[in-house]
């Protein structure tokens, strides 16, 4: 039987239609999968060898593309300015050019889900009118994922290599996106990311360190044991990447972070981390209402409100992602570069120096 593929839209406008979709089968599946990639890496590090299938070496070869489009698209001079570069929408436009020839050479995959497909793929990589990113963006590249696992250019035996490999090479290039286009950090001060940006690195980072016989949550604060453990594990290398953009301690830049590092043990960490994400990402209205519903993650729940409710009720209608209707916010890089060149700074209400939170 085939599928009637469909290019995904924004279903959730209202707490109602949150409510519902925390009961449905297509949360089932975002979760079910975050725990199943989860268990795929506990105790494993990014540097042990992973067999590679042909659908990981396939996904592999298209992200090394987008990687080579941003190498393609230098940022533009914006020295007036500290929020993003407005190059980044140049890059976007030819990603979301290319996805469906990238698509085409991912083996096995049903051509006719490729506009299913590459809807979540081109905005997996930030908003393109806002020039922002948060883990609403991480989302999508996670249902990217979910969609090529369903239509089986991915398998179960491809798991680990998915977290290892993949999620971590899309990592990689997202970092190189934010520091060459200054992302801004989607919501108030990247409010739904343990970081500015990212929450999920942090909860498959956590697994791969459960069982771990001397490394403790609160290590992160010993700056040679993270340089160390940053080339074989997600969580280490994300401590490292803050550590390197932002002054002052942890605990005033990350709270959370900081928080986080006092649990005695990584299998609690982990199993919080799971909890938080449910609660903090696919559990809040400001990131679920641009939540992209298709054909293979269908939206089962009642209609979205009237016209006027959505203006006037729980229901948003402004683009982008992140704390809705905030004000925009610098990346910690446009923060850090301005600290670096000095007489060139924003000063005024409400502009703070780094270190930028």
């Amino acid at each position: 039987m085939s599928i009637a593929f469909e290019i995904p839209a924004k279903r959730v406008l209202s707490s109602t239609q949150l409510t519902a979709f925390q009961s449905s089968a297509t949360y089932n599946t975002i979760t079910s999968y975050i725990e199943v990639l989860n268990a795929s890496v506990v105790g494993v590090k990014l540097t042990d060898a992973h067999p590679e299938s042909l659908g990981i070496n396939a996904i592999l070869r298209l992200l090394d593309r987008i990687e080579q489009l941003a190498h393609e698209t230098p940022p533009v001079e914006n020295k007036a300015s500290r929020f993003g570069n407005p190059a980044f929408r140049s890059f976007y436009d030819k990603v979301q050019s290319l996805a469906p020839s990238l698509h085409a050479d991912l083996p096995g995959l049903d051509q006719n889900a490729t506009p299913e497909l590459t809807t979540y793929f081109s905005q997996a990589w930030g908003n393109r009118e806002r020039i922002d990113y948060g883990s609403g963006m991480e989302l999508n590249f996670l249902c990217w994922l979910i969609c090529l696992d369903r239509l089986q250019v991915v398998t179960a035996s491809d798991h680990t290599a998915l977290v290892t490999l993949v999620f971590w090479r899309y990592i990689q290039i997202m970092r190189i996106l934010q520091s060459t286009y200054w992302l801004e950090p989607a919501g108030s001060h990247g409010v739904w990311g343990l970081d500015d940006y990212h929450f999920l690195p942090f909860l498959f980072g956590s697994s791969q360190l459960r069982g771990h016989k001397f490394v403790r949550p609160k290590a992160i604060h010993d700056a040679e044991i993270v340089d160390e453990l940053s080339k074989d594990y997600m969580y280490f290398s994300c401590i490292k990447f803050i550590n390197s953009i932002k002054t002052a301690s942890l605990r005033w830049h990350s709270p959370m972070l900081d928080d986080i590092s006092a649990v005695k043990t990584w299998e609690k960490v982990n199993s919080g981390m799971i909890k938080m994400y449910q609660a903090e990402v696919l559990g809040k209205l400001p990131v679920m209402q641009h939540f992209l519903f298709g054909s293979i993650l269908p939206y089962e729940g009642p209609p979205p409100p009237s016209s006027d409710e959505s203006h006037h009720g729980d229901g948003h209608a402004h683009e982008g992602w992140g704390d809705c209707c905030g004000i925009p916010v610098p990346s910690a890089f446009a923060a850090a570069q301005m600290e670096r060149e000095p007489g060139k700074r924003i000063e005024g209400p409400g502009i703070r120096p780094v270190p930028f939170d």
